[in-house]
C-alpha cells in the first residue's frame, strides 16, 4: 500500500514543480529594447533596397515581424513622437506641434503640482506602473535627451516625459548639449551655432564616437550590463538622431557607396492634378545655408547635388545602422535576447528629391511611410503586408508585455497579425494628418481630404498602378472617393474645426 502513497506524492511534487515553473515563468514579463531612429524612411535592404548597405537592420528584420506597410499618424518628430507614446489620434492643431508632449505632459505635470493622473502619460509610464525599470537615452520624445529648452539654452531640468522614467540619460560629449549635439559636426560646432552657415552634410575621418550616435551606443551597451543585474524587467529606450539633418557621418559610412552609383527619385515632380500647397519647399533642408543650391516646388536641384544629398543620407543610414548592430551584440552578449523584446521604428519617412520636395511634412506615402520592424523572442518572424498605424505599436506592447489597460486608446494590438497574419481579422487602414489633410491609408489607395482654400480638395492615388503618387485621379475615379469617405471621415477627429 506504500508504493501507491509515494507513487502519488511523486506526481503531486512533479505537478507542483510544473506549476511553480508556469507561474515562475509568467511572473517574468519580457524585457523591452524600444530603437527610435529620426527620419528613417525604409530605405534599408530588408525593404527591397538593395543598393543600402543596412547588414545589422536586415539581419534583425530577419529574426523580427517587419511591418512592410507601416505608416505614421503625423509627418514630424515631436507630433510623430506623441502618437506613439500616448496612441491618441491628433484631435486639435496644437497635437500636430513637436511642442505636443511639452504641453500636454510637461507643462501640465508642473502645473498638477507633481500629481501624477491616474491614466499614464505614456505606455513607457504605464510600463513603469507595473513594475518595469524604465531607461532612456537619446531623443525618444521631441528633445533629443528628454529635456525641454530652447537650441541655444543651457539644459533645463524639466523632463518632457516626467512620470514615464526611472534614468533618462545622454552623453552630450564636445557638443555640450542635446540640442547642440542633434545638430552637431564633427568638430564640436552645431548648426544653431554657427548661425545656420553650414552645409547639410559632411563626412569626417573619425570613429563612431565622433558624432553622437556613437557616445549615445556606448550608453546603451553599459547600461545593458547594469541591467542585466539588476532582475527587474526593464525598459531601454534609445534615440538615435542619424539619418536627421544633417547628414553627418564617420567616412567609412560615405565610402560604402559610389555617389554617381545612387539611384535618384523615381518621381521628382509635382503630381498631376495635384497642387503645390499639398507640399513643402524644402525649408528645413534650405536652413544649411552653406548648401551649394536651394531646393524648391518651382524646379530640381542639379543631379549631382541630389546624389551628394543622398549620399549623405545613406552614409547616415548605414551608420546607424552599425550602432544597432552594436546594441544586438551586447543584448546577446549579456544573455538578455532570449527574453528581450526589440522593437526598430522609424519616426516618419523623408522626400530625397520625390515629389520635388527634399524633407517630411506632407501627407504623402514617402513622408508617412517609415520602418517598424518587432523581434519576439521564441518567435521566428515574418513579413506583415497588412497596412498599420503607429497608433498601434502602444496597444501591442502592452499585450506583448502582458500589461493590462483600464483605459481607451485610439490604437489595435498588432498581437493577431504576428500571431496569425493569414487569419487574422484586421482593418487594414492608417490615419494621417498634415497640412490641413486627413490622409487614409488603405492597402491599394491613398486618399487625403484638405480643409483649405486652393483646389484640389480631395486628392486619390492608386498604389497598384502609380505606386510614386505621380497622379491624382480623384476626378477619374468618383466611385471609389464614394466608396472610400465614409472610411475617411471615420479618422477625422475634428482636428481642423477644433
Amino acid at each position: 500500500m506504500k508504493c501507491p502513497m509515494r507513487l502519488t506524492y511523486s506526481i503531486v511534487g512533479i505537478l507542483t514543480a510544473m506549476n511553480l515553473i508556469a507561474c515562475s515563468e509568467k511572473a517574468t514579463p519580457p524585457n523591452i529594447l524600444f530603437i527610435a531612429i529620426d527620419d528613417l524612411r525604409p530605405e534599408l535592404g530588408c525593404y527591397g533596397k538593395d543598393y543600402v548597405h543596412s547588414p545589422n537592420l536586415d539581419q534583425l528584420a530577419r529574426e523580427s515581424y517587419l511591418f512592410r506597410n507601416h505608416y505614421v499618424t503625423v509627418p514630424t518628430c515631436g507630433a510623430s513622437r506623441y502618437n506613439l507614446l500616448t496612441s491618441q489620434l491628433p484631435k486639435d492643431g496644437g497635437d500636430l506641434s513637436n511642442m505636443v508632449a511639452a504641453k500636454e505632459i510637461s507643462e501640465k505635470f508642473i502645473a498638477s503640482d507633481s500629481a501624477p493622473s491616474a491614466k499614464p502619460e505614456t505606455f513607457i509610464h504605464a510600463l513603469r506602473n507595473n513594475g518595469y525599470y524604465t531607461v532612456g537615452m537619446g531623443k525618444i520624445s521631441h528633445h533629443p535627451d528628454g529635456y525641454v529648452y530652447g537650441y541655444n539654452e543651457p539644459r533645463s531640468n524639466q523632463l518632457e516625459l516626467p512620470n514615464s522614467w526611472d534614468e533618462m540619460l545622454f552623453d552630450a560629449g564636445k557638443w555640450g548639449t542635446g540640442h547642440n549635439a542633434f545638430f552637431g559636426y564633427a568638430d564640436g560646432s552645431n548648426r544653431n551655432g554657427m548661425k545656420k552657415q553650414v552645409k547639410p552634410y559632411e563626412s569626417a575621418d573619425v570613429d563612431d564616437e565622433g558624432y553622437p550616435d556613437g557616445l549615445t551606443t556606448n550608453l546603451a551597451v553599459n547600461k545593458l550590463k547594469e541591467l542585466k543585474q539588476k532582475g527587474q524587467p526593464f525598459f531601454l529606450g534609445v534615440g538615435f538622431f542619424k539619418p536627421h539633418l544633417p547628414f553627418t557621418a564617420p567616412q567609412k559610412y560615405w565610402d560604402l557607396y559610389e555617389e554617381e552609383k545612387i539611384p535618384m527619385a523615381l518621381f521628382a515632380a509635382i503630381p498631376e492634378n495635384s497642387s503645390k500647397a499639398s507640399l513643402q519647399a524644402s525649408g528645413e533642408l534650405n536652413q544649411y545655408l552653406l548648401g551649394e543650391e536651394k531646393a524648391g516646388l518651382d524646379s530640381a536641384v542639379s543631379d549631382t547635388y541630389a546624389r551628394k544629398l543622398r549620399h549623405g543620407y545613406l552614409a547616415a543610414v548605414s551608420y546607424v545602422d552599425a550602432q544597432v548592430g552594436k546594441l544586438m551584440d551586447e543584448l546577446e552578449k549579456q544573455g538578455l535576447a532570449e527574453n528581450t523584446i526589440v522593437v526598430v521604428w522609424g519616426d516618419h519617412g523623408w522626400h530625397l528629391g520625390d515629389q520635388l520636395t527634399w524633407g517630411k511634412h506632407t501627407v504623402f506615402d514617402v513622408a508617412l511611410q517609415s520602418v517598424l520592424m518587432i523581434k519576439r523572442p521564441g518567435q521566428g518572424g515574418g513579413n506583415i503586408e497588412q497596412v498599420v498605424s503607429t497608433t498601434d505599436i502602444y496597444p501591442t506592447l502592452m499585450e506583448l508585455a502582458g500589461v493590462k489597460m483600464d483605459y481607451e486608446v485610439d490604437g489595435e494590438s498588432m498581437k493577431p497579425l504576428m500571431d496569425q497574419p493569414q487569419e487574422a481579422t484586421w482593418r487594414n487602414t492608417a490615419y494621417s494628418y498634415f497640412k490641413n489633410g486627413i490622409s487614409l491609408r488603405t492597402p491599394r489607395y491613398r486618399m487625403t481630404k484638405y480643409f483649405r482654400k486652393q483646389a484640389p480638395e480631395i486628392e486619390l492615388y492608386d498604389h497598384q498602378e502609380d505606386p510614386y503618387e505621380t497622379k491624382n485621379i480623384s476626378a477619374e475615379k468618383p466611385k471609389v472617393v464614394e466608396k472610400l469617405m465614409p472610411l475617411l471621415e471615420r479618422g477625422d477627429t475634428g482636428i481642423y474645426r477644433n
